[in-house]
């Protein structure tokens, strides 16, 4: 089977031309090589896949027919990602979190709109 089909079939992406262009960007590895969309997966590979700024690591079990449902994804792949991968979206998500401190550099786009519904609003009062 296909890295890209078998990459969609248990949902790793959401469709199968998302997993191509992850395969051509690189984002995509078996034994540390990058490989083409129509690389062809076995059982007992290991494959590294890069989604979200996250390294996720699949051994390859057994080769599904088509698409499976979430409940039967376990019988195809084992995630074997290292638990300090799986802490980086902790990180990453209080990175998103943050926001700059009033009266610190310039005023951002949504600074600047919130200021002028604020100016717009009390100019009609008057």
């Amino acid at each position: 089977m296909r890295i890209d089909k078998f990459l969609w079939c248990i949902r790793v992406f959401k469709t199968r031309s998302i997993a191509t262009t992850a395969c051509k960007k690189g984002q995509v590895k078996i034994d540390g090589t990058n490989l083409k969309p129509s690389k062809e997966v076995f059982g007992g590979e290991l494959i590294l896949v890069r989604k979200n700024q996250i390294n996720y690591q699949f051994k390859v079990l057994n080769l599904p027919e088509s698409r499976v449902g979430a409940k039967l994804v376990d019988q195809f792949r084992k995630d074997v990602t290292p638990k300090e991968e799986l802490e980086k979206t902790a990180l990453l998500k209080y990175a998103k979190d943050y926001y700059r401190k009033k009266g610190v550099g310039r005023p951002t786009k949504k600074d600047r709109r919130d200021i002028d519904n604020f100016q717009d609003d009390t100019n009609e009062d008057l």
